[in-house]
């Protein structure tokens, strides 16, 4: 029996990342520990929390279902990962001082009860951040290094977030936001080094600024991977994909990376 859902939602289809992150200026001489671009360059997973005289605060590290709490600066906004709900507010840097404002969620109830009390105190949590600062030294994405953050509280605590480098700084570019439609099955592709190889068979998805589906690219056969997703057998799917253009692509590979966004429709058509 067929079995179709959708979640594609129209600004959930034309949204993006906003072009560029608020700057914040050097504060009492601390140079790029206080560089917006370096805070916005990479997600933030929280690893540890301090109270205001030093000592840990367990509890508010999320151990629920083995994520941790991430946080990613993009544009004028900030998301929340590793909860039951996606969070997300506005921030603002002025030098060392932060402000995070207006944190909303999606309304998904998880079962466990735990979590989602963990979600209502980050929520509440966040927005009295007062400070921050990038630890380590001027560590810069180009340089290799791995940063940690420090997020400090009006009372006086403080968040320890470890940095891993987004997509756009691993690429080296914002990346193009495309809609690839997955069919249910494999097909036989040619591949010089692999006997009976088999690919993926995508076409392109074309929507209008209102989200509304407006047609389709020709079906071929796809060689590589898309980060974030594994095909299964009798599910079509349409994906949001951010494609990366390679500087130093492999001389037998594509030279672009594609990295999943979101599934906006998966159908269930085997068995019908």
């Amino acid at each position: 029996m067929k079995r179709t859902w959708k979640i594609l939602l129209a600004a959930v289809v034309v949204q993006g990342l906003a072009a560029c992150a608020q700057q914040g200026g050097a504060a009492g001489g601390s140079g790029a520990k206080t560089d917006a671009s370096i805070l916005t360059a990479y997600h933030w997973r929280l690893q540890q929390a301090l109270n205001a005289t030093g000592a840990p605060q367990p509890d508010a590290v999320n151990t629920h279902g083995g994520q941790a709490l991430q946080l990613t600066f993009a544009g004028e906004r900030v998301s929340v990962a590793g909860l039951c709900n996606m969070l997300g507010g506005g921030y603002r840097v002025d030098g060392a001082r932060m402000a995070i404002t207006q944190m909303a969620g999606t309304l998904r109830m998880c079962p466990d009860q735990a979590l989602m009390k963990y979600e209502r105190d980050v929520a509440e949590r966040l927005p009295t951040v007062s400070g921050w600062e990038i630890l380590g030294g001027a560590a810069r994405p180009e340089a290799g290094a791995q940063p940690a953050l420090k997020l400090t509280f009006a009372d006086g605590s403080q968040w320890r977030l470890a940095g891993t480098p987004t997509d756009e700084t691993r690429y080296g570019s914002a990346g193009e936001t495309m809609f690839l439609e997955v069919a249910p099955d494999l097909v036989p592709c040619s591949h010089p080094l692999i006997p009976n190889m088999k690919c993926m068979r995508v076409r392109t998805v074309s929507y209008d600024a209102a989200g509304v589906k407006q047609g389709y690219g020709d079906w071929e056969a796809f060689y590589g991977n898309i980060q974030g997703y594994t095909h299964t057998a009798g599910v079509r799917n349409v994906l949001r994909i951010k494609r990366y253009t390679l500087a130093n692509p492999p001389a037998d590979a594509s030279r672009y990376a594609y990295v999943l966004d979101m599934t906006v429709e998966s159908e269930q058509v085997s068995g019908r």
